[in-house]
């Protein structure tokens, strides 16, 4: 006993020390302290464009190689993402200046590119790539300056300043390729405190850069490999000429500034973004228009169901409840199985599976142990997620099954643990063959090919079988009424029961409400923006699964009323109708907001938008089946059925 108070009072005095450090940052990122010229190691990342949507590794081009080159071991999300982490000949030292400096070969002896090299580099300009960089674990950001809509003698003092992330290759003027073959390093660093007769040490919050593009000629170099750059007026920048070889010089220089910015917050500056008011304007709109609409259709039902069930339940009026058409008249049918009960189960299975990862995942980000600076992480945690919710979406689906009078419980825990994965990975794989086609580094390669393949078959498969299990050995769902043996007639349904025309209806309020996040997580995804809201998020979760599950009662009622009892595929159908808008949006930003011309970058946004729009329609579907199931099955226990 007293060695577990002791125990007790470690783990109470370690919560309050964590809570006293008001800096602590992301878990398991730790700081990283320089002491006067040690070497700051600059690596690159990749090249991206939003035009092509096909990442390169950095060496693609031919840029200054070291004399060994080492690549950085990647997670999954790394690999996925496209990220090829390798080290570059820049030599940066803490709290050193460097004026200008050849990065390679010597100044008597430029750098040649080949034909090819020359038309590679031009056909990259135009497709309009950017270059990453990173130094201790900080992308390099390229600073716009400009005027933002204020008064004019505001305008005068202040400039709005944002970050563009990475630096542009280079930029044409009319037909011509200029290369950007100058980068001027500006890094800030934090003195930290330390003891007096210690030496200081220095922590590094930002990393800019400014590209140029410097003729060779212009840039006078000696042997030493040291350079002078020449006035900003009178140089001519570095033309690349795609039909013959060119000669240049890459060079760098390295500015170091002091800066109040503490270690923890560095990535704010990266994560800046002009409209976070728009955003909390938006967000506050949408809750208040979703929970106005939540009140009145609440209101609305419960009312009408009181009446409903009043009138059903009184026992002297029974002649005219016969004659009474709506929801009761369907109690013998309302419960009968469906028709392929296996691929519904198996679908809501895997609807379950994807509820579980995204809840989990957003909440983890949202805590902040998702950040940007641990790369990689949000797309490994969200696989590793999937493959081990594969327990619920079993459980779930197994149940189901069973109550659907379903028997062949091992075909359909195969079926969940196959059908929507074996989707998934199918459309991954033909687009991997067009990204192999192009060479692009976005291609997954083979092993990791492999090990996702293990995964899936050697954890989410076991591990549905094992809920699958006990989900069809569990009771089945009670249903409060019997089913009769013949099956009732429907009646001619109004053209406003149509599917599709519900699948419209239903959309719009959960589209509505979460559109505008949308457009962030779009430009996240293709413009190469990091997406860091997810608080925002959350909360817009919260509101798509009240909308989801609110419309889908208000369908079923309206089915039922209409004494059309087939509602378990339809329910699932129309409250996945949001995903039809999002392809509708997805589309819309494809020709607003994207640059895209060329085949295969078209192939891959429609590609991974279908698995978007697949998923977003499992996910929905299954919050507005799972909520019309309860509802169904509370409104046929209320009322008395002889």
């Amino acid at each position: 006993f007293s060695f577990l108070q002791e125990r007790l009072r470690y783990t109470l005095v370690l919560l309050l020390l964590l809570h006293g450090t008001d800096s602590f940052y992301v878990p398991g990122v730790a700081p990283i302290n320089f002491h006067h010229n040690d070497p700051v190691e600059i690596k690159a990342v990749k090249l991206t464009s939003s035009r092509t949507q096909l990442p390169y590794e950095y060496y693609s081009l031919p840029f200054c190689q070291p004399t060994k080159i080492t690549y950085k071991a990647e997670n999954l999300g790394e690999v996925l993402r496209g990220d090829r982490i390798v080290n570059t000949p820049f030599q940066v030292s803490m709290n050193v200046e460097k004026k200008c400096e050849v990065l390679c070969n010597f100044p008597n002896k430029p750098v040649a590119l080949t034909v090819e090299q020359s038309k590679l580099i031009a056909e990259r300009i135009r497709e309009d790539y950017y270059v990453h960089l990173i130094a201790d674990n900080l992308p390099v950001a390229t600073r716009l300056e400009f005027y933002s809509n204020r008064e004019e003698e505001e305008k005068k003092k202040e400039k709005d300043v944002q970050f563009e992330h990475g630096y542009r290759l280079g930029f044409m003027d009319g037909n011509k390729f200029y290369l950007h073959n100058h980068l001027s390093f500006i890094l800030y660093y934090h003195r930290e405190d330390v003891e007096e007769n210690r030496e200081p040490t220095y922590r590094v919050v930002r990393f800019e850069v400014i590209p140029q593009s410097i003729k060779l000629e212009d840039l006078k170099a000696d042997e030493k490999s040291m350079c002078t750059l020449p006035e900003a007026t009178g140089s001519a920048p570095q033309e690349i000429d795609p039909s013959k070889e060119n000669q240049l010089l890459f060079t760098y220089s390295v500015h170091w500034e002091e800066s109040d910015i503490k270690w923890a917050s560095r990535w704010d500056t990266y994560l800046t973004m002009s409209d976070v008011q728009i955003h909390w304007f938006s967000i506050i709109n949408s809750v208040v228009v979703v929970f106005f609409l939540s009140g009145i259709l609440s209101m609305i039902i419960i009312r009408t169901l009181r009446k409903d069930i009043a009138n059903y339940n009184k026992e002297d009026d029974i002649e005219d409840t016969m004659e009474e058409s709506g929801w009761k008249l369907v109690h013998g049918d309302v419960f009968r199985p469906p028709q392929y009960p296996m691929i519904l189960s198996s679908l809501l299975g895997s609807g379950i599976q994807l509820f579980c990862m995204i809840l989990i995942v957003i909440f983890v980000a949202m805590l902040g142990m998702l950040s940007p600076s641990s790369r990689g992480a949000l797309m490994t945690t969200a696989c590793f997620l999937f493959m081990f919710m594969g327990v619920f979406g079993g459980f779930f689906a197994g149940r189901l099954y069973r109550t659907l009078k379903g028997h062949r419980w091992k075909k359909g825990a195969f079926c969940t643990a196959t059908l929507y994965p074996g989707v998934v990975f199918g459309i991954c794989f033909v687009l991997n063959c067009f990204i192999w086609g192009k060479h692009s580094s976005g291609a997954v390669p083979f092993p990791t090919m492999v090990a996702l393949l293990c995964m899936w078959f050697g954890i989410s498969l076991p591990l549905v079988y094992l809920g699958y299990y006990f989900g069809f050995r569990k009771q089945p769902y009670d249903n409060p009424v019997r089913t009769n043996q013949i099956p009732r007639q429907i009646p001619e349904q109004r053209w406003y029961m149509n599917k599709f025309v519900g699948i419209l209806m239903a959309g719009i309020l959960p589209f509505g409400a979460m559109f505008i996040e949308l457009f962030f997580i779009f430009s996240a995804i293709w413009e190469n923006q990091f997406y860091y809201l997810f608080g925002f998020l959350f909360l817009v979760f919260i509101i798509l699964v009240v909308s989801c599950s609110q419309i889908s009662i208000v369908m079923v009622y309206f089915q039922l009323c209409a004494e059309d009892y087939r509602w378990w595929w339809r329910t699932f159908l129309v409250s996945g109708g949001s995903a039809f808008y999002v392809l509708i949006y997805a589309i819309f930003y494809f020709v607003n907001k994207l640059d895209i011309v060329e085949f295969i970058p078209s192939l891959l946004y429609f590609g991974y938008t279908a698995l978007m729009v697949l998923s977003f329609w499992l996910l929905t579907g299954t919050i507005g089946f799972y909520a019309a199931y309860m509802f169904v099955r509370k409104i046929y226990a209320a009322v008395k059925i002889d």
